[in-house]
């Protein structure tokens, strides 16, 4: 796929187009986004946290980005803004954009009849599009992918190098998804017998909403009975595990190596840190923040951050620790016991009176 190359611009003209204060020349030239310690001349950095002022009087960043408070923090060129670290994203957009290959499909594609492919799909080599499929306007297709049969894919979605849509699966407009990406394959559905275990047939699909990002090897399973649904502007990082009938809300963001057990539903705006498990069948509200590496077993009610984790430390601090936790409910017992025999009884809080 075609790569993105940054291009020059001028930094009143990046102020024109994304907003802010400039301060300095705006004819300077600006050819790439760097970190304040890496920049150098034709680069643009940013200063997202007081903590790191020191890094920026020793920049050799042609202009920066700061916050308003930071007016006076440096004499180069300088944008102000409300938000440095978002401002950053925006000029990472206007100086890397989007290049997309040309339209057509590659003469080592397959598209079987009845898919429905526009003229301006660009369709790698190594494809194969499914009975019924349809894609969208200007949809791009990376090498080796597999749309199943009756798939679709919205307008101006773009699918990286091996990403496989399974049949019937749903995908909105503008989706971006990674390289070896499988969505709609079969949920974990088996029920025991005799000490086997029988299939279940997982005949629901993954629907997708629009401007969802999906990361490289992350797999959502297709619903058992009803749909697996990832709504709008969701943005799930790599290798994260989705099982099946997962409702996950419009704009969360989802770290690398979680994984969510079946018929569980995460409300919106949510943010589930790196190698978060959450167990299967709870309910996660909206606006909720689950760190790196907590667990989740059951259903969480209220917004807020919750963590379930110990930090690294020592061997022996660690075991330590876990005696300590172990002996907990032992000493709360002598503690209470303690507690009610240095209380006074009745009779000798009378005989006081």
């Amino acid at each position: 796929m075609t790569q993105s190359h940054s291009r020059m611009h001028r930094l009143g003209d990046i102020v024109a187009k994304l907003g802010g204060e400039l301060l300095g020349a705006p004819d300077i030239e600006i050819r790439r986004l760097a970190t304040l310690e890496s920049a150098g001349p034709g680069d643009l950095s940013f200063l997202s946290s007081a903590k790191y002022l020191d890094r920026l009087r020793d920049t050799r960043a042609s202009a920066v980005v700061l916050g308003k408070a930071q007016r006076a923090a440096t004499k180069l060129p300088r944008i102000l803004c409300d938000d440095p670290y978002v401002y950053y994203a925006r000029a990472a957009q206007l100086l890397n954009p989007d290049e997309r290959p040309a339209p057509g499909i590659h003469p080592q594609a397959v598209v079987e009849a009845g898919a429905q492919v526009p003229e301006s799909v660009a369709l790698g080599p190594f494809c194969h599009v499914g009975r019924g499929a349809r894609l969208g306007e200007r949809v791009v297709v990376g090498p080796g992918c597999v749309i199943g049969e009756d798939a679709q894919i919205g307008e101006d979605g773009r699918l990286g190098p091996s990403v496989t849509i399974y049949p019937r699966c749903v995908i909105g407009k503008r989706v971006l998804i990674h390289a070896g990406a499988v969505i709609g394959a079969d949920g974990f559905g088996l029920a025991p017998q005799a000490g086997r275990w029988i299939k279940i047939p997982q005949t629901g699909r993954v629907v997708v909403g629009d401007d969802v990002e999906i990361g490289a090897n992350t797999t959502i399973d297709r619903g058992a009975l009803d749909d697996t649904v990832i709504e709008d502007g969701v943005k799930l990082d790599n290798q994260i595990q989705i099982g099946h009938n997962v409702r996950i809300g419009a704009h969360t963001a989802m770290a690398a190596c979680a994984g969510v057990a079946g018929s569980t539903r995460i409300g919106q705006h949510c943010a589930i840190g790196g190698a978060a498990r959450i167990m299967g069948h709870i309910e996660i509200a909206d606006h909720v923040t689950v760190t790196a590496t907590t667990f989740v077993t059951k259903s969480i009610r209220s917004p807020g951050t919750y963590t379930a984790v110990l930090p690294a430390e020592p061997g022996r601090e660690w075991a330590r620790t876990i005696a300590h936790l172990r002996g907990l409910e032992r000493l709360s017992k002598r503690v209470g016991e303690l507690e009610k025999g240095s209380k006074p009884s009745a009779k000798k809080r009378k005989r006081r009176k």
